[in-house]
């Protein structure tokens, strides 16, 4: 009894599934655009966004001029967002506020666009193209809508992706280290410093930047250590004096230490020389 019950249930969900799925196709195949975009915003109140998409890209255009214009095109920029079809969702948002900027939707719109460009940005390993274009997006939102209750959201989100390009900068410092190109490295750390000064990766780039300097001098001709030693000093003290607490200290005081030996040999070798 309860297996055929069972089978009945199944069996009337099958049928609703199949007499929704034809209704759809007719309401899809009317001319009857009022139907339309009231059943899109049906679908849309049921989180149904493929089926209201559907309909508000058929009813969208005609609505043009419209009192249901308006809503219509700002629904159907909110159903490709939902729908995670972000590149298509920043283009009608920026669409909607543009051509309705004094709407009550239109700071609404305005953040979804700046999220759809968040949404879009890849992971730091990648081009970052599409992280700059949502700070910048995000930081206009902050500009135009001050007071907005989104602010403290958007400012987080704009300090995820800094940090993105952070560690994205510091990586291709790092890389240069990691291939043993140490002029370069230095070049690329302190650039890394001036450009992310309050990053979480300055302290590591400070102890990196002192050590490829010593390892650079060490590989320099012999006309050129002391002053290249002298440089890894610089580094050393200034290291101290910004991260005096540093976990990276116990490896820096090494160099530090490995630095004033390799100065006092040369100044020998120099002697010897002369």
């Amino acid at each position: 009894m309860n297996r055929g019950f069972l089978h009945t249930v199944v069996l009337v969900g099958l049928l609703l599934v199949i007499s929704g799925c034809s209704n759809f196709q007719k309401l899809l195949k009317s001319d009857d655009v009022d139907k339309k975009y009231k059943a899109a915003l049906e679908y849309h109140k049921k989180e149904d966004y493929y089926r209201a998409n559907q309909l508000l890209e058929q009813v969208s255009p005609l609505l043009t001029g419209s009192e249901e214009a308006e809503q219509a095109k700002f629904y159907l920029a909110d159903t490709y967002y939902e729908l995670g079809d972000y590149l298509l969702a920043d283009f009608h948002f920026k669409s909607f506020y543009q051509t309705y900027p004094r709407s009550p939707l239109a700071e609404q719109a305005m953040y979804n666009q700046a999220l759809s460009l968040y949404n879009q940005s890849p992971s730091f390993e990648q081009d970052q193209t599409a992280t700059l274009t949502a700070i910048e997006a995000l930081q206009e939102f902050s500009v135009r809508y001050p007071n907005s209750d989104r602010i403290p959201e958007a400012n987080q989100l704009i300090e995820e992706l800094m940090v993105k390009l952070d560690k994205k900068s510091f990586d291709n410092a790092r890389l240069y280290y990691q291939l043993r190109y140490w002029r370069a490295a230095v070049v690329a750390f302190d650039n890394f410093q001036k450009e992310h000064a309050s990053s979480p990766y300055s302290e590591e780039a400070a102890y990196l930047k002192l050590d490829a300097q010593y390892r650079f001098a060490l590989e320099s001709v012999p006309n050129k250590q002391e002053e290249r030693f002298l440089q890894a000093v610089d580094y050393y003290q200034n290291f101290i004096d910004q991260y005096p607490d540093s976990k990276f200290t116990r490896n820096a005081l090494q160099v530090y230490e490995n630095t004033l030996a390799e100065i006092e040999k040369v100044k020998k070798s120099t002697q010897a020389n002369s």
